[in-house]
């Protein structure tokens, strides 16, 4: 298998015994994206020399024994939402087309200090708002599995590009599902962690209460792996959770089960394609093998995730996008007469059409007498629906979901904005609720696309939902499939 198709797991240990440079590693990988990126669109930019120069110093500190860990000299993708000094942070909207980052992010600075080579500026759904990343200014990504069809979003880029061999992790947010979403549409693993279990320093805000970052992996293994070099407390994010980081690999076999799994009914509903109900409950069957006890369990506010979700996401959103001006940084009108006009003109100018649509919605919800109506009552609500999740957590260890409704849809099938929504259905309750959650292959339909199952866990307890997720992934390795380009 070549270089660039294998797992982060396998290339540490190729590294560690020297059977591979990173240069060779990182040439590799450039060169699979130079063959294969004009088709899947995954890469906003990428720096060829920057990434053979980390490479290099990867390789020297290897040689004089002071290696840093697993991930050094490893090449991982970033969403362009995350800020790496001195490469561009566009988010993928005119707004920040010729903005470069001062600053790291936490997590770029951890992995810089873990020896990581930062590879790439990947494509995203413009500020992070969509499920097809299709709404990216630049271009829209394709699904390597079927390049007639979205990677989903707003991550597209990252899942696109690891699914493509356009690098061997990748970093993506989450605010509603967007990184489980399309890690289930392009056969990888995706992992949202507990809110506060990641720092968000860097990370360009869409809706502060839902946003977290997480990786893209092959394998489960390999997201215990990231996982561990990202996490932990940051005095720079005041919503950044001090707890302990356990060396969450080592916990796939310190945790052996079996566990309690719970099936919510309302999870396998109207809406739901029968392949992937299908897959889904051969992977549920494969746990009771094992000896997990399955358990009916219900989540009753869950009918009400999407509508609370939109209500509170953009407000959110219409706040944190009021710093884009004109003013400060970002895009300013050229047409601009007077200080309104550069404004008005500005935004209109810099945002497109969806980040339009969520700013207007979220400050309607804001506005005065519709506050208590709309955002109040929407915030009651979300309660409720974490409430949910912690009362199933009584009788069971995790909950096993599809992550999305249906395999990938052909680009523009979703032209109308609230069927886009829906994409979004099975994984907006964990972030309102603040839990983690993992996609994980299970499968293939007949068309050959790709399936994902979600497992969403408790709060802070990363260690059991990994241990869970890899106890069925580590024997079926579908993560391991890869598509012809």
């Amino acid at each position: 298998m070549p270089l660039y198709f294998r797992t982060l797991t396998e290339l540490a240990d190729q590294l560690a015994a020297k059977t591979i440079t990173s240069t060779e590693l990182t040439q590799a990988v450039i060169a699979r994206t130079k063959a294969v990126d004009f088709q899947v669109k995954a890469f906003n930019s990428f720096d060829e020399a920057d990434a053979l120069s980390q490479a290099a110093a990867s390789d020297t500190r290897r040689a004089a024994g002071q290696a840093r860990g697993p991930l050094d000299g490893i090449p991982i993708g970033f969403k362009d939402v995350i800020a790496v000094a001195g490469q561009p942070l566009t988010a993928s909207s005119k707004m920040l087309a010729n903005f470069i980052s001062p600053y790291d992010a936490t997590v770029t600075q951890k992995l810089k200090q873990a020896g990581a080579v930062c590879w790439g500026r990947l494509n995203l759904d413009e500020f992070a708002m969509g499920s097809s990343t299709e709404n990216s200014a630049f271009h829209t990504t394709r699904n390597p599995y079927d390049l007639e069809r979205v990677p989903g979003g707003s991550s597209g880029g990252s899942a696109a590009a690891l699914a493509a061999g356009e690098a061997i992790a990748t970093l993506g947010s989450d605010t509603g599902g967007s990184i489980r979403q399309p890690a289930a549409l392009c056969n990888v693993v995706g992992l949202k962690p507990t809110y506060g279990l990641v720092s968000r320093f860097g990370l360009i805000a869409f809706a502060s209460s839902l946003d977290q970052i997480g990786p893209f992996t092959r394998t489960v293994e390999d997201s215990a792996l990231l996982l561990r070099a990202i996490a932990g407390h940051d005095e720079r994010d005041s919503t950044s959770f001090k707890t302990e980081i356990p060396d969450y690999r080592a916990a796939l076999q310190e945790k052996p089960g079996p566990w309690r799994i719970g099936i919510p009914k309302e999870y396998f509903g109207e809406g739901l394609d029968p392949e992937v109900a299908a897959a889904v409950q051969k992977a549920v069957e494969y746990y009771k093998s094992i000896g997990c006890e399955i358990k009916d369990v219900s989540l009753p506010h869950t009918e009400y995730g999407v509508g609370v979700y939109y209500i509170i996401a953009t407000a959110e959103c219409s706040s944190n996008l009021a710093r884009y001006d004109g003013v400060r940084y970002g895009h300013r009108s050229k047409e601009a007469k007077d200080i309104l006009d550069v404004y008005f003109k500005s935004r209109a100018e810099g945002f497109g059409p969806e980040v339009k649509r969520r700013i207007i919605l979220g400050t309607y919800v804001l506005s005065s007498g519709y506050y208590d109506a709309y955002y109040l009552r929407a915030q009651k609500v979300r309660t409720l629906i974490r409430n949910d999740f912690l009362e199933a957590y009584k009788s069971v260890d995790v909950i096993l979901t599809p992550t999305s409704p249906t395999p990938a849809f052909k680009r523009g099938a979703k032209a109308d904005p609230l069927a886009m929504y829906l994409c979004d259905v099975y994984t907006i309750g964990v972030n309102l609720a603040g839990l983690p959650g993992i996609s994980v292959p299970c499968g293939f339909s007949r068309g050959g696309l790709p399936i994902g199952m979600q497992l969403i866990g408790q709060p802070f307890r990363e260690a059991d939902l990994l241990a869970v997720a890899n106890a069925y992934d580590a024997p079926h390795a579908w993560g391991k499939k890869t598509p012809t380009l």
